[in-house]
C-alpha cells in the first residue's frame, strides 16, 4: 500500500511512526513464537488471513485485524498476545491506537466549525494567545487548519533531543509512569526553530495536535476527553474505545505490547511496554480502541454520519503531495483501490485503520510489537486487492 508522507525520525519512534506509510518493508525476519493464524466470523478473506500469518513469521509476536463490509464482520488474528503465557492474540483485543487519535481530534474541530463556534482559518493566536512563540514560532501567522493538515511548520516536540531522552530512548523504562502535561510538549517544540514558514509545505508534527486539542478545550470550556467521548464514542457506541487520561493501565480484553526500544539486532531484549502513562501521548496519540471500533468510526465518518458535507469535503482536501487532509490521509492500495484512514505507531503498537470512499468496506489491523513493519502494507493489500502484493 502506498501512502505519501515525509518525516524524519530516529530510534524506536522512527520505526513506529515513519515506516507505517511504506508499502514494503525490509526489516530482517526473526523467529516467531507462533505462526498459526486463527479467525472467527464469516468465511473468506483467505489472503488477509495469510498476510496476518506472514507478519508473525516476520517476527512480530501477534497481530489482530477486523474487516467490516456492508455490515458483515470478519475477524482474524495470528501469533501470541502474551509472550510469557503463550496466550493467543485475539481479534477483539484493545490496543493503543497512537496517531489514529488525530482523526478523532480533527473530527471534533470540524464539528465545532459547522456549529459556528470557530473558523478553521482563525489564527492559532486567536484561541491560544501567546502560546506559540519562541525561536521564530508565531501563532499569529498560522491557522487552525494548518495545524490539522500539518502545514503549520511547528517543530515536532518528539524531535527535541532532551524530550526524546526523557520519554523515549533511553528514558522510557525509567519514566514510563510519569505524567506529561501538554505544556511540556509545547515547551519542547518552542525551544527550536519552526521547520518552515506556515503554509509553505507539509511536514508531520505531533505538536500540531497538542495545539489543536488545546484549542478544542478553549472553544468548548471542556476537556478534550469529554468532547471526543460525548461527540463520537458515545453516539457511535464504541464500547471498546477509551480516553485513558493519565492512566498507565490497559483495559481488557487486551494482550501485551512489546518493544525493543530502538535496538535493531535480532537478539535485542524485548520489553513488555503494556503499561505506560497515556498522558505522554495525549491528544496526539493517547486513545485505546479495538479494530472493530475503528472500523465503525471510519465507516461512519466517510458516510457523513459525523460531519456535514462541507466539513467532510474539507477533511478530504489534501495538501501538497502528502495525501494528508485534516486528520485523515488518502491511501492507494497496490491494485489501485482508493482508501481513507490513518496509521498509528507508538512504543509497543503499530496500527492501520482504513476505509473506502463510501465507508462500506473498512479494515483495521494492529501489531503488538514495534520493531518490524514487514507485511503491514501487504495485509491491507490482501484485504482490498485479494493479494499480498
Amino acid at each position: 500500500m502506498a501512502a505519501r508522507r515525509h518525516r524524519t525520525r530516529t530510534g524506536v519512534v522512527g520505526l513506529a511512526v515513519a515506516a507505517l506509510a511504506a508499502t514494503a518493508f525490509t526489516v530482517p525476519a526473526q523467529a516467531s513464537p507462533s505462526g498459526a493464524g486463527h479467525a472467527a466470523g464469516r468465511t473468506g478473506h483467505e489472503e488477509t488471513r495469510r498476510a496476518l500469518d506472514a507478519i508473525v513469521r516476520d517476527g512480530i509476536p501477534g497481530v489482530a485485524g477486523q474487516a467490516l463490509t456492508g455490515g458483515s464482520v470478519w475477524k482474524g488474528a495470528a501469533g501470541v498476545g502474551d509472550l510469557r503465557t503463550g496466550a493467543p492474540r485475539r481479534a477483539d483485543d484493545r490496543f493503543r491506537i497512537a496517531s489514529i487519535t488525530k482523526t478523532f481530534v480533527a473530527t471534533v474541530l470540524l464539528q465545532l466549525e459547522s456549529e459556528g463556534r470557530l473558523d478553521l482559518d482563525d489564527t492559532v493566536e486567536t484561541w491560544l494567545p501567546g502560546v506559540v512563540r519562541g525561536h521564530g514560532h508565531d501563532g499569529r501567522r498560522m491557522t487552525v487548519r494548518q495545524l490539522l493538515n500539518h502545514t503549520s511548520g511547528v517543530f515536532d516536540f518528539i524531535d527535541d533531543p532532551a524530550y526524546a531522552e526523557k520519554y523515549i530512548v533511553p528514558g522510557f523504562l525509567k519514566n514510563r509512569y510519569r505524567t506529561r502535561t501538554p505544556q511540556e510538549a509545547v515547551d519542547a517544540a518552542m525551544a527550536h526553530a519552526p521547520a518552515f514558514a506556515p503554509g509553505s509545505r507539509y511536514a508531520y508534527s505531533n505538536t500540531n495536535y497538542v495545539l489543536a486539542a488545546l484549542i478544542m478545550e478553549r472553544v468548548t470550556g471542556r476537556t478534550y476527553e469529554h468532547e471526543v467521548r460525548t461527540r463520537i464514542i458515545e453516539p457511535l457506541r464504541l464500547h471498546a474505545t477509551v480516553m485513558p487520561g493519565d492512566s498507565s493501565l490497559m483495559p481488557g480484553p487486551s494482550g501485551r505490547a512489546y518493544s525493543k526500544l530502538g535496538e535493531d539486532s535480532a537478539g535485542a531484549t524485548v520489553h513488555d511496554v503494556t503499561h505506560q502513562n497515556a498522558s505522554q501521548t495525549w491528544a496526539e496519540g493517547d486513545m485505546i480502541s479495538s479494530a472493530g471500533d475503528l472500523n465503525r468510526f471510519f465507516s461512519a465518518l466517510l458516510r457523513g454520519e459525523l460531519l456535514a458535507p462541507e466539513q467532510l469535503k474539507a477533511m478530504k482536501t489534501t495538501v501538497f503531495d502528502s495525501g494528508y487532509g485534516l486528520g485523515i490521509e488518502r491511501l492507494t492500495a497496490g491494485c489501485g483501490a482508493q482508501l481513507w484512514g490513518h496509521s498509528g505507531g507508538w512504543i509497543g503498537s503499530l496500527s492501520f485503520a482504513v476505509t473506502t470512499e463510501d465507508g462500506d468496506h473498512s479494515f483495521a489491523v494492529n501489531l503488538n510489537g514495534d520493531w518490524s513493519t514487514a507485511g503491514l502494507g501487504q495485509v491491507v493489500d490482501a484485504e482490498y486487492c485479494g493479494t499480498a502484493g
